[in-house]
């Protein structure tokens, strides 16, 4: 979607520049929403059926605390901006880019998918270096 959202910019066609609008919302919606679900359900599994449990550990804590963080974040604030960008750049066309509200809801896309990416990077590294130990529990 970053990626996508970075090639928005420069388009010269309007046919174009909704296929990349709609195709940022096509990716949403068949990759980003199922593994957002996946990921809640494979880690409550996880938790549940583990030694790590939903509260032992802190990086389990902090890990749970992005994800929840990463997945309000899509639903109230990229995914809204991505539906509205699709829509102006489709009744629009390039006059989208004169629009202050397409300007700012693909902006939003494309800051918000890097800023996705970057925490993504740092559950993983949560994950793999399981820092800060086990809580005790008094």
């Amino acid at each position: 979607m970053f990626l996508i959202a970075l090639r928005n910019k420069d388009i010269a066609n309007s046919d174009i520049l909704f296929a990349l609008n709609s195709a940022i919302n096509l990716l949403d919606d068949v990759v980003v929403i199922p593994s957002a679900i996946g990921s809640v359900v494979t880690a409550t599994l996880l938790c549940w059926g583990s030694n790590y449990g939903f509260f032992k550990f802190y990086w389990v804590i902090t890990k749970w605390i992005l994800t929840t963080g990463l997945i309000i974040f899509g639903t109230f604030w990229l995914f809204p901006w991505g539906n509205t960008a699709e829509e102006i750049s489709f009744s629009e066309g390039l006059e989208a880019f004169k629009n202050p509200i397409y300007l700012f809801d693909a902006r939003g896309v494309l800051i918000g998918s890097l800023i996705q990416i970057s925490f993504l990077l740092i559950i993983i590294a949560i994950s793999t270096f399981k820092p800060w130990g086990r809580r005790t529990v008094k």
